[in-house]
């Protein structure tokens, strides 16, 4: 379900810009606090799962992403939509970091990856329904009803969750770290802020660059608490594991290649050269979901039997090939052009991503699987957020900020035939190839560390 939310809410982006007259500063929360909230906050709720029990928590994130999703209906400014997607980034961040905890809590370490992979096919499974269910939703009910799907899903899924699953995890009684946790959230808030800030221009560059500075030094405060308290919130001796440290690093670059693929490509083809529709446009994405869904299992399965350590290198380079391919899209592209290059980044991932979580969540003891489960996943959410904030960053010092702002809210009209050419859909495409330039490198660095992992099992 909150895969399925995520790219309801990418796939709508441009219809709920239209019809909430949102700026493009707002717009740009609305996808950032989600991912913001749920990296803040993920390593306490960890803690909390690890304290209180993880199924007890893992159903009260439904129930609270269910609410969340209801006001989201409501909304009738884009600042109440921020605010509503707060409420059910917290749902979400109960769900991420006890998903991976219970499954490896349930499963023998020969069958972990192979679970693990099966739990990822159903998160991409949402991610597939989310994207053609999410565009026809939006094409014929409004954007409202994107977040109405999500009602009987969840009190399903609360119900079933409560009735189904039984604690296995061992429980531990221990404090909340809260210097730990307001460091770590206000200095991701003050980066992100300062890298927004940027992008807008709304102050100057001398006061963006104290607000980056800040969450900086709020990080290496935070970097220091953790060294100090009894019970850290960032479980600092994880990392001398270099199975949990190698995968950990390998899983935030990744974050940071892909973390804003699908809203770029959700604009391209709505926007002034595909003009495609919210159905069709998530039709198009379609290969990358089914890819992964098919060889995420594959993989793990295989990584289960004979431990084929170079898979998860394997997977990134597909991927990194995938995004190379598409530096060469063009004004317009059919769907059999772009599914190779899409099929590519989605099996890459899905051959990367099981076995690098299962050799993560097997490195450490089996009482700090809540807390790594948390960590892995706060990765994850931060990198996906620097992913966004630094790819409107890159755009819009190609092309100006006003005509980000117009083509983004879906009110550019280009003054000449796109099949001719225009200057400025030609400079939003080479924004978007430089964009994917960039993620195929950050994909290639983020093979070294998955490789050097396996040179031992801590520093």
């Amino acid at each position: 379900m909150a895969s399925l939310d995520r790219n309801i809410v990418l796939i709508a982006l441009p219809t709920i810009a239209l019809d909430l007259h949102t700026s493009f500063f707002t717009l740009v929360w609305i996808v950032l606090v989600y991912w913001l909230v749920t990296a803040s906050v993920l390593l306490n709720f960890g803690r909390l799962s690890d304290m209180f029990g993880r199924v007890k928590l893992y159903n009260m994130g439904f129930a609270l992403f269910t609410l969340g999703s209801g006001l989201c209906s409501i909304s009738q400014t884009g600042e109440q939509l921020i605010l509503f997607r707060i409420i059910q980034a917290l749902g979400a961040a109960f769900l991420f970091s006890n998903s991976a905890a219970i499954i490896t809590d349930t499963f023998a370490e020969n069958e972990r990856a192979k679970a693990l992979g099966l739990n990822q096919t159903s998160i991409v499974v949402g991610s597939v329904i989310g994207l053609v269910f999410g565009g026809f939703l939006t094409s014929y009910l409004g954007w409202r009803s994107i977040f109405w799907v999500n009602l009987p899903i969840g009190i399903f899924a609360t119900i079933w969750s409560y009735a189904k699953l039984r604690e296995l995890g061992v429980i531990r009684k221990e404090k909340i770290d809260w210097l730990g946790n307001t460091t770590f959230a206000g200095g991701l808030s003050m980066i992100l802020l300062g890298l927004t800030l940027a992008t807008f221009k709304i102050i100057n560059p001398y006061e963006i660059s104290l607000s980056i500075i800040g969450g900086f030094s709020l990080l290496v405060l935070f970097i220091i608490t953790e060294k100090k308290v009894s019970r850290p919130m960032f479980d600092l001796s994880l990392f001398k594991i270099r199975l949990f440290t190698g995968g950990n690093i390998a899983i935030f670059l990744n974050a940071l290649a892909r973390g804003s693929f699908t809203l770029i490509m959700s604009f391209y083809l709505q926007g002034p050269s595909m003009k495609l529709s919210s159905l069709d446009a998530g039709i198009y994405l379609i290969p990358v979901s089914i890819a992964l869904a098919v060889f995420a299992p594959v993989s793990g399965w295989l990584y289960d039997k004979y431990k084929l350590r170079f898979f998860t290198s394997a997977g990134l380079l597909v991927s990194a090939l995938g995004f190379f391919i598409l530096t060469r899209i063009g004004v317009t592209i059919s769907f059999y052009e772009v599914v190779m290059p899409l099929v590519m980044i989605g099996a890459g991932m899905g051959i990367f991503a099981s076995p690098n979580r299962a050799s993560i969540m097997t490195s450490v003891p089996s009482s700090r699987r809540g807390v790594s489960a948390g960590i892995s996943t706060t990765f994850v959410m931060i990198g996906n957020s620097f992913s966004i904030g630094l790819v409107f960053l890159i755009m819009t010092n190609i092309i100006s900020l006003h005509t980000a702002e117009q083509l983004f809210s879906g009110s550019f009209q280009p003054t000449s035939s796109v099949a001719i050419s225009n200057p400025i859909v030609d400079k939003f495409l080479s924004s978007i190839h430089f964009v994917f330039f960039v993620s195929a490198i950050m994909m290639l660095a983020s093979i070294i560390p998955s490789v050097i992992r396996w040179n031992g099992t801590a520093y």
